[in-house]
């Protein structure tokens, strides 16, 4: 508190009584394949698809990444993370990283040993001594912008004093390998020519030698998707190239489903993302239904899964191809997200860039899917390709929805990221009172964006922090706790009219 000394009138600036709680992002996606170029298990930040095709290329046989990253921003993705996986001879073809280069006149000059790293210069003087030969000249290679070697009266032409000959022998920054005969050096005083890393040529990905190891890779080293912890904004994840690996007979089955429980334990883990997993290529709906159960027994509120696979233009062939879905998935959420609410459940949508389906199901086959969490992808007459379930992996009743878990994924961020002002504050009843004051506001906001089930904000949630949650034991162990309880929004999923035959003249339905 300030001290007054003087009588006198004085201004202060106190906060408010509540802080307010601002909304996390929820449409940010990461995928996880093979691509022609790009760094290899570095999650790099995309934004659209020509910064896509920049660091990454274009589409490519025997991989999906592109497709999926195609899809996911044609049906309204936003910011996505891409990692690039298959370094080291793994997957990929190894892309080796080329020395720094230089046209010098008629020689091409090359960065060797350590300088390879640092930014290297040759520059062309002229020859020193007294009234040297007109043919001869200095060449100074420069390292870092300090000179570190020079080669004086030096010549293009044969002989002990060539140009070449000298450097190879002696230099231990540059190699000089003459391109085009009698073209002589380079003119006297033209300045610095630095060496450039030359651009890597696009390499045919593939999936030879990958494995599981690949795909999830290790925290700690930042590869694979494990690296993803390290990215806070992530809140879905697609690994559309592990389906790549299967058809090629580069993993087995078994593999297939170690890299995707993988998957669903690492959105587990972090706690506020949902794994988007895509089936196995060519299954029938009984196959799909057969796997999902006994195969793959998946259970878990933090995963999804989509079939059947869509039909979409492929550029690298000229013709039509079968693409797994959860790219076109994952941005039908962000799109869903945009312009209803992450509380809107993501279905009955349509699928943009999808021709047609790769299996057209009918309705026995979906009622055999979709109580397992199967979300099926449809073809309606006049209404187009669309997506048609909206159910985690989850055996919870609880957690059946996608837009329930996915809600609370953003009210639990929302509400840890905007309450950090709370931490080392005296531990007492104003600050419980700021405490329910802050989230009932935020909880108010969301409630009245059609987030939260109730006619008024009562019967829609509570906030509950007071002398009952926080007794001494508790704030002597330095806790503050605040119970929370929120009533989401469920999805019409079964829309029922019920009709009935009446006699003319009297309504059976009491008004």
């Amino acid at each position: 508190m300030p001290t007054y000394l003087s009588p006198g009138v004085y201004v202060e600036e106190v906060e408010a009584g509540s802080r307010p709680i601002e909304g996390v992002g929820t449409s940010v996606a990461a995928f996880v394949g093979l691509a022609a170029k790009g760094p290899f298990n570095e999650p790099t930040l995309v934004s659209n698809w020509t910064q896509f095709t920049e660091a990454f290329g274009d589409f490519v046989e025997n991989s999906y990444l592109a497709h999926s990253v195609y899809g996911w921003f044609l049906n309204g993705g936003g910011n996505c993370f891409v990692v690039r996986i298959g370094a080291n001879g793994n997957g990929s073809a190894k892309e080796l990283s080329a020395p720094p280069v230089a046209a010098v006149g008629g020689f091409t000059a090359t960065a060797i040993g350590r300088a390879a790293s640092k930014k290297v210069e040759v520059v062309i003087e002229e020859a020193g001594g007294e009234s040297p030969p007109s043919d001869e000249f200095k060449l100074v290679i420069k390292v870092d912008g300090k000179a570190a070697e020079t080669y004086d009266n030096v010549t293009t032409k044969k002989g002990d004093n060539n140009v070449a000959t000298k450097v190879n022998t002696a230099s231990k920054v540059l190699n000089l390998e003459e391109t085009s005969s009698n073209s002589g050096l380079a003119t006297i005083g033209k300045g610095a020519i630095e060496l450039a890393t030359p651009e890597p040529e696009p390499v045919q990905p593939t999936t030879d030698n990958l494995g599981a190891t690949d795909y999830v890779g290790d925290a700690a080293d930042r590869t694979g998707f494990s690296g993803l912890e390290a990215i806070d904004e992530v809140t879905m994840v697609s690994v559309p190239d592990l389906v790549a690996a299967y058809e090629q007979n580069a993993i087995d089955l078994e593999t297939f489903q170690a890299v995707q429980l993988g998957m669903i334990a690492h959105c587990e883990l972090m706690g506020d993302r949902i794994a988007i997993l895509d089936t196995p290529p060519g299954l029938n709906p009984q196959q799909v239904h057969t796997w999902r159960m006994k195969g793959a027994g998946y259970d878990s509120k933090f995963a999804s899964m989509y079939w059947p696979w869509l039909k979409v233009f492929d550029p690298a062939t000229g013709t039509n191809r079968h693409v797994p879905p959860s790219g076109h998935m994952a941005g039908i959420w962000a799109r869903n997200d945009d312009s209803r609410g992450v509380h809107k459940a993501p279905a009955n949508e349509v699928v943009r860039g999808a021709i047609s389906l790769q299996t057209q199901i009918t309705k026995a086959e979906h009622d055999l899917l979709n109580p397992v969490g199967i979300n099926c992808v449809r073809t309606f007459p006049g209404r187009g390709v669309r997506v048609w379930g909206a159910r985690t992996l989850s055996s919870d009743a609880e957690w059946r929805y996608l837009n329930v878990r996915r809600l609370f994924n953003y009210l639990e961020e929302s509400i840890l990221l905007g309450t950090q002002w709370v931490v080392f504050e005296p531990n007492d009843h104003a600050l419980w009172a700021r405490i329910r004051r802050t989230i009932s506001a935020f909880l108010i906001n969301e409630w009245r964006k059609g987030a939260l089930f109730g006619t008024t904000p009562d019967e829609a949630f509570f906030v509950k922090c007071d002398d009952e949650t926080n007794p001494a034991e508790g704030i002597d162990a330095g806790q503050v706790v605040c119970q929370i309880g929120v009533a989401p929004v469920k999805p019409a999923e079964f829309v029922i009219f019920q009709l009935s035959q009446f006699s003319g003249g009297t309504s059976l339905v009491s008004e």
